[in-house]
């Protein structure tokens, strides 16, 4: 009796082994391929669920579904103008493939090692290819267009975000056989090594300043053209204004020279008499001593008033 239960038991052991080892879950997160004995069974299961394999003989392998991320590690780079700068990047991928990414690489971790070698070496070919100016600047040619100071962008032909462009096709292009898909490719961090940071803050006063002279210029000759037009007003407001002062001076000039000539046709005693009555108060005053002829005028009038 003991011997057939222990028989019972072992039994059930082995039975729920084997139901046990022929189902496995896929959660959302992930992808798997069926193996036996290394090698691959059926196509990829990448669907979420309950799935059979056979037991003892074959594996599940699970890869990730999700967006993985590949992060570079800083290196010290050479621009075609012979500068050299410290690079550092990011980029995210995903196994697009799980068959073929289990027959290349394997696993994650191969992966990652895979593309640090594509990816560092891709970067460094665009930046080799690319001056310094370009790496630092991010704007492209129909924004540079749009700039009402373009003369330090005139000779930008690509900028930062296309040289991430261009990383991205040339390394997607050396990815598809191994059943990844790069997704994005960023320039996390561009520095300057020590010497090349001297010339670039150099460089940056140096245009600074030039842009300030641009405007000091543009503003001393705004304020040149602004004065000019003002004494140009100016004197045509004064001149203006001394030509219609001298008209009326001029036209009452004559008309006093109207009015005293007409006094002096209807009494020219009377009006010699007020003329010499004025030149008598403007000649004389209180400290005054006057000498005078007795044929003149004034001492006539002094002597009829007595």
């Amino acid at each position: 009796m003991k011997y057939i239960s222990t028989i019972a038991l072992i039994a059930i052991i082995i039975a729920v082994s084997v139901v046990g080892g022929m189902f496995f879950i896929v959660d959302e997160t992930q992808q798997a391929i069926v193996t036996q004995f290394g090698k691959p069974v059926g196509k990829p299961i990448t669907t979420p669920g309950l799935h059979m394999k056979l037991p003892f003989i074959q594996d599940t392998n699970y890869f990730d579904r999700r967006f993985l991320a590949w992060d570079g590690d800083p290196n010290q780079i050479p621009t075609k103008d012979k500068r050299f700068i410290w690079v550092d990047t990011y980029a995210r991928w995903r196994i697009a493939d799980p068959l073929l990414f289990f027959q290349r690489l394997r696993d994650e971790r191969r992966a990652q090692s895979r593309l640090d070698d594509i990816l560092d070496g891709e970067t460094r070919n665009a930046i080799a290819k690319h001056v310094l100016i370009e790496l630092v600047r991010s704007t492209s040619p129909e924004d540079a267009e749009k700039k009402e100071d373009t003369g330090s962008l005139k000779h930008i032909r690509f900028g930062r975000e296309k040289l991430e462009q261009e990383v991205l096709k040339a390394a997607s292009s050396r990815v598809t056989d191994l059943g990844i898909e790069i997704l994005d490719f960023k320039f996390k961090r561009i520095n300057y090594v020590e010497e090349v940071r001297r010339e670039v803050y150099a460089r940056m006063i140096s245009e600074r300043k030039r842009i300030a002279e641009q405007y000091r210029s543009e503003g001393a000759g705004e304020a040149a053209r602004i004065s000019g037009e003002k004494d140009r007003e100016l004197k045509t407001i004064t001149s203006e204004a001394y030509r219609k002062t001298q008209e009326i001076r001029g036209r009452a000039n004559s008309q006093a020279a109207d009015i005293y000539a007409a006094a002096y046709n209807k009494d020219p005693e009377f009006y010699r008499f007020t003329r010499t009555m004025e030149s008598f108060t403007k000649i004389m005053d209180d400290n005054t001593t006057l000498v005078m002829s007795t044929d003149g005028d004034l001492l006539k009038y002094l002597e009829g008033v007595k």
